[in-house]
């Protein structure tokens, strides 16, 4: 492989590594605030409630 070849198959393998990082460093960074949060759990609560008394009819 001529030199040229081993530089692009170093450029691709730097690219995909550089974004498996990325990823990594920015996964679960969802900022939530207590507001959205309180809202979040009263709507989990309720769809529980209605499946709870969607099964009992």
């Amino acid at each position: 492989m001529s030199l040229t070849g081993w530089i692009f198959v170093l450029i691709i393998v730097a690219t995909v590594i550089g974004g498996l990082y990325l990823l990594r460093k920015t996964a679960n960074k969802m900022p939530i605030g207590e507001e959205q949060m309180k809202r979040i759990k009263e709507r989990q609560a309720e769809l529980e409630r209605q499946e709870r008394q969607g099964k009992h009819d």
